[in-house]
């Protein structure tokens, strides 16, 4: 089995990308944030190291929270040292579990793989790339970003030259899916298509 990260800026298309690999690939898939939702649920270890931090009131509500760590950067690192292990953990369980099952594949997402130190992990980590431009009008269509907000998030992201770096396989998201998805069958190839 191959564990592959799959990481990239805000609005480079990575959700796409593993969607397209989800519907031809025997494969499980997991997204960082959604994993971060589960593992700080209220009775988790991850939740009450959370309290035990912020307090109740604000580490049980998702925009408490966000306001508050992203006005502190102190607080910002302490909180991601609770949630990232608890999300690498709940990650190399599930890991484990696909190998009994026999999966071929498996992948994570998320934007932070490398600052988080999944390359040690990983089999391969995957760079989803497209033009600055590209994202910023995908964010203002999709999500109805302005431009100063894309940009904002854009500007406390890795630099593409440090996704180049460090990244094993990149992924030209720039203009149509279809092109992107045929760099994936060349790379996944001898892996067990289905239709």
């Amino acid at each position: 089995m191959k564990f592959i990260g799959v990481t990239g800026g805000i609005g480079a298309g990575k959700s796409e990308i593993l969607k397209y690999i989800g519907k031809h690939y025997t494969c499980e898939i997991y997204f960082a944030d959604e994993v971060a939702f589960e593992v700080r649920k209220k009775g988790t270890e991850c939740y009450n190291k959370l309290v035990l931090l912020l307090g109740e009131d604000v580490a049980g509500d998702r925009q408490k929270m966000a306001k508050a760590v992203f006005a502190d950067k102190d607080l910002l690192e302490k909180v991601n040292a609770i949630i990232h292990p608890a999300v690498k953990d709940y990650l190399l369980d599930a890991l484990n579990r696909a190998k009994e099952k026999g999966c071929e594949l498996f992948f994570v997402e998320a934007a932070l793989l490398i600052e988080a130190g999944y390359k040690d992990i990983l089999d391969e980590l995957w760079y989803v790339y497209a033009d600055r431009e590209v994202r910023i009008l995908r964010l203002m269509n999709s999500r109805g970003y302005s431009r100063e907000k894309a940009e904002g998030i854009m500007a406390n992201q890795l630099s593409d030259e440090v996704f180049r770096r460090e990244c094993d396989f990149i992924i030209d998201n720039s203009s149509s899916l279809d092109k992107a998805c045929e760099c994936i069958r060349r790379r996944l190839e001898g892996y067990r298509w289905q239709e």
